[in-house]
């Protein structure tokens, strides 16, 4: 009754005229960024991160802003995937299967408003399953030392990569590369300053909203400067509709397997490390073994549109849970949402729910609007969205590169950060041309300062004996699945990856 009661609040949170016009805005706004090919959930949060501080929001109302974005995103991946047969992410993968034969057999607008109730269903059933399980792993949580959180970042880091990765050299360098980010500034402990090379913009540390900014928005700008790639992925190709909403029969087909996959999903989006890419890739798979006796998957069957789009938005919701109760996020787009939640001085982890109960009720329930919203907006604004592909990349890059300079000096007002945040989209550009995956970076600034104060507070306590960081049961069980994490990517990374890919490019080296 507890959890009903604090939900009940949320509501009357979220339910004001400001977050509602938020919540529509940010759905609005993450269908755009989803649609269109090679931005994605990740880019999508990280562009509009500086709208949410130059509009001098809260906490609450930058959050639910930027969650709204985050699954308005995750349900626009598809459209670009079922009309041109590209993904909008890496997630929309394996929508690509089913839905753009659909839309080649005239079912274009059956296939996308499919895909938005099935959307609607993971989404709406792994918000339920935040609300339940969130509560309990705070239990657990609330059980840590400085030595367990310590293995927990440690496991963050370790499965960051991913089932699906392929070169775990990659992330481990990513990843030391944020650490070593994470170290500039003036160390809290001891008052010294490190890596400052004297610049006294530097004491403060770097701000990770400047490096966020600059790693995914700028860089996506560069890579359009290198390839001048000016028209847009749709120009030339013919976008038939069709009817825009399935026959009751078709979506009564489809929701056995859109409860299954909501539940696969979800499990897959609380795991550290899978993400949405694993959630549908599983999804699709599992429901192919098991309900596909004729063969029809992939020529176009309805049920292999559904499943990879609850599976998809089940682990979004799923991928929330690690974040708020342990304050390790469990996909990009979380890593990304983390960063705001620290600028906004909200500490997310066990304490979350007992410091901040309005902010995690309110996001609660404004999940559930944003939900219910992305499915009333996306059946019959199909239309509108899918002419969005029609903008040329030479007209939406330089509103992007606009959007970042303009919005970072409203933050900071600093010149000098600007400049950093050029720094980044340069280094962001070059790591992308080399596939080093960026969220191990934005993870390592985000997270180096609180590992590095767990692990000196654990080893203080223990008077040096660094045998501590092993010597509870918790700890023990947390390395465990640290490097069970890590090698497991090493054994099955390949294959999960070429699997995945078949039958789509990849549009980039960010993955949700």
């Amino acid at each position: 009754m507890d959890i009903l009661s604090s939900l009940g609040d949320g509501f009357a949170i979220a339910l004001t005229w400001q977050n509602l016009l938020l919540a529509l805005l940010g759905c609005f706004l993450g269908t755009v960024m989803g649609a269109l090919p090679g931005l994605g959930p990740s880019n999508g949060v990280a562009i509009l991160i500086p709208l949410a501080f130059t509009l001098g929001l809260g906490a609450t109302p930058s959050l639910i802003l930027l969650t709204s974005v985050y699954y308005g995103a995750m349900y626009g991946g598809r459209i670009s995937s079922i009309l041109l047969n590209i993904p909008g992410d890496e997630p929309a993968m394996m929508t690509c299967l089913d839905g753009h034969p659909m839309a080649l057999k005239g079912q274009a607008g059956e296939a996308l408003s499919l895909s938005g109730i099935a959307s609607f269903v993971g989404a709406f059933f792994a918000t339920w399953g935040l609300i339940l399980l969130a509560p309990q792993l705070v239990k657990i949580a609330l059980l840590f030392g400085p030595a367990e959180y310590f293995a927990l970042f440690a496991l963050a880091f370790m499965t960051l990569g991913g089932v699906s990765s392929t070169n775990q050299a990659k992330s481990a360098f990513a990843a030391a590369l944020g650490l070593g980010l994470a170290m500039i500034g003036v160390d809290t402990q001891t008052g010294v300053p490190r890596f400052t090379f004297g610049e006294v913009h530097f004491y403060d540390g770097i701000d990770f909203l400047v490096a966020i900014v600059g790693l995914f928005a700028l860089s996506e700008v560069f890579i359009f400067l290198e390839e001048r790639h000016g028209s847009s992925d749709a120009k030339g190709r013919k976008m038939e509709i069709g009817r825009l909403t399935p026959p009751w029969s078709m979506v009564k087909a489809c929701t056995p397997t859109m409860l299954r996959t909501s539940f696969l999903g979800f499990l897959a989006g609380v795991l550290p490390g899978a993400g949405a890419s694993l959630g549908s890739f599983i999804s699709y798979s599992m429901e192919k073994r098991l309900v596909d006796k004729e063969g029809t998957f992939g020529t176009g069957d309805p049920r292999g549109v559904a499943a990879p789009e609850a599976g998809n938005n089940a682990a979004a919701g799923g991928a929330l849970v690690p974040m708020l109760a342990l304050g390790v996020p469990g996909s990009g787009t979380t890593a990304v949402l983390l960063a705001v939640l620290l600028s906004l001085n909200i500490t997310p982890g066990p304490l979350l729910f007992a410091n901040n109960p309005d902010v995690v009720w309110g996001l609660i329930a404004a999940l559930f609007i944003a939900n219910f919203m992305l499915l009333a907006m996306n059946i019959p604004m199909v239309g509108l969205f899918t002419r969005l592909l029609l903008i040329p990349p030479r007209i939406l890059m330089p509103i992007v590169a606009m959007v970042s300079f303009v919005g970072i000096y409203g933050i900071s007002g600093s010149s000098f950060d600007l400049l950093i945040m050029i720094g980044f989209g340069v280094m962001g550009w070059v790591l992308r041309k080399l596939d080093v995956p960026l969220v191990p970076i934005i993870l390592g600034t985000l997270l180096g300062n609180s590992m590095e104060n767990n692990l000196r507070r654990a080893i203080t306590i223990d008077n040096g004996n660094w045998f501590t960081l092993i010597d509870s049961p918790l700890s023990i069980g947390l390395w465990t699945i640290a490097i069970i994490g890590f090698l497991l990517p090493l054994v099955f990374g390949r294959k999960v990856k070429s699997r995945m890919h078949e039958r789509g490019d990849e549009e980039s080296s960010i993955s949700d």
